[in-house]
């Protein structure tokens, strides 16, 4: 038996470009990461516009719906790129942010781990280093290591693969069906789903109504949200012939305030009750139809100016 050596090779010489080779590459290729992870990916957009910058690759996770950024580096970590991903994950309202680098600072580890240490579910962050290895004259092999996670993560995957979610989870993916039952019209539920928000496609406008809840501050709340790479001017732009609506029929004193963190999120509004006792769950689904309507009627007159 002959064994050979696995040699390191530069990422470059996979890799020559990062946006127009290595992104395409690692777009069509998911399935690596989420087998590393433990979660699905299915892609949704590539180099996503958010303010000045743009963000590498935009997945989803079909079990919940939420949001998963790829924020890829064929060189080592650095701070541009630690500020970029706040920022993406706010102006995208990702949930999974995953790190992509040649190597990583212990500083960017540190930070990574911080923010793991100090957000709470379902926000998780991985700081995930990318090597090229072969054996000979062997065809070039991609090779992805974990180099920061979330405490417990692997328990974590376990308990949502045995079908032991959260009562937090078990709660959102309830209430969502509830709402679904209730109001079938309003949403095209996804089996299992259980993100604790819902947005709502706007056909003909770009824009998104957001639904969530808030069960830690005993609230739930609507938004809107444009669309995805427009900047806060451009979406306030398309929506001031009805500014004054949104302020007359829901109360909304400051147009262009937000009630989660994050760009483009305009018109909000909430209902101070507390989603998780089952008894107001038909109130709090009864005042999210009334005011999806409401909110369709008017961006649907909007783009039809």
């Amino acid at each position: 038996m002959q064994f050979g050596n696995l040699d390191n090779v530069p990422v470059r010489d996979a890799w020559p470009h990062e946006a127009q080779d290595f992104t395409p590459w690692l777009a069509q290729n998911l399935g690596l990461l989420s087998d590393l992870i433990g979660i699905p990916m299915e892609l949704e957009d590539s180099e996503v516009n958010v303010e000045e910058f743009s963000a590498d690759i935009l997945a989803r996770d079909p079990t919940d719906g939420s949001h998963v950024l790829i924020e890829n580096q064929l060189e080592s970590s650095d701070h541009r790129h630690l500020g970029q991903i706040l920022t993406y994950l706010a102006g995208l309202e990702s949930r999974t942010v995953i790190w992509i680098a040649q190597d990583f600072s212990p500083a960017h580890l540190s930070a990574v781990r911080w923010l793991n240490d100090h957000t709470d579910e379902p926000f998780s962050f991985f700081a995930v280093q990318v090597k090229v290895v072969r054996i000979g004259d062997s065809p070039l092999a991609p090779v992805f290591e974990i180099r920061e996670r979330p405490s417990e993560w692997d328990t974590r995957i376990r308990a949502i693969s045995d079908g032991a979610l959260s009562e937090l989870a078990q709660f959102r993916r309830s209430f969502w069906e509830f709402y679904s039952e209730r109001f079938p019209h309003d949403i095209d539920l996804r089996p299992g789903y259980r993100a604790p928000y819902l947005s709502h496609e706007i056909e003909g406008s770009g824009m998104r109504v957001s639904q969530y809840l808030f069960p830690s501050k005993k609230l739930v709340g609507m938004y809107i949200v444009g669309p995805r790479g427009d900047s806060d001017d451009e979406v306030l732009r398309q929506l001031e012939p009805y500014e004054s609506r949104f302020k007359d029929e829901f109360g909304v004193e400051d147009f262009r305030s937000t009630i989660d963190a994050g760009s483009n999120h305009f018109a909000g509004i909430v209902l101070q009750q507390d989603p998780m006792p089952r008894d107001n769950w038909a109130s709090i689904a009864d005042w999210f139809h009334e005011r999806l309507v409401a909110y369709r009627s008017i961006l649907t007159g909007a783009t039809s100016l």
